[in-house]
């Protein structure tokens, strides 16, 4: 597989919003559930999603920080991204990253009981598409 560079794993992941997100609980079974980075296009080798910090998710990421998230297009781009995991509570970048389509979720905005980020730093992305292959290591 081609080594890439992040620029180009970043012009691969430019629109894409959902994904799932694979965690590992304490008894180190797989969890996945689908999730939005809120259409932060713009990668640098960090995505950004908002939960709760009772949730599962972040109860597994509590206890085992690798994680996974796949992505795929409809012109069948398929991008899987392999890093760590963690619990932000930051109220500055819960404020720079909040959109007021999360009032669903949140109910009280920013200002909602138990809101947190969760950062997923990459170590390793590949993707598969019909313009190639590539893999991208941190």
């Amino acid at each position: 597989m081609k080594e890439v560079s992040l620029q180009d794993v970043a012009k691969q992941m430019r629109n894409l919003d959902f994904c799932m997100m694979i965690t590992r609980d304490g008894r180190n079974t797989l969890h996945s559930r689908p999730m939005s980075n809120n259409g932060e296009v713009e990668y640098d080798g960090d995505s950004w999603f908002f939960s709760y910090d009772n949730s599962n998710k972040a109860k597994h990421i509590e206890q085992n920080p690798k994680t996974m998230l796949v992505f795929q297009t409809d012109d069948m781009l398929f991008l899987e991204v392999y890093g760590t995991a963690s619990i932000i509570h930051t109220k500055k970048l819960i404020e720079e990253k909040w959109l007021p389509d999360l009032e669903r979720w949140f109910p009280e905005g920013t200002e909602t009981p138990g809101i947190c980020l969760i950062k997923v730093t990459a170590e390793r992305i590949q993707f598969w598409g019909k313009a190639g292959d590539g893999i991208y290591r941190r």
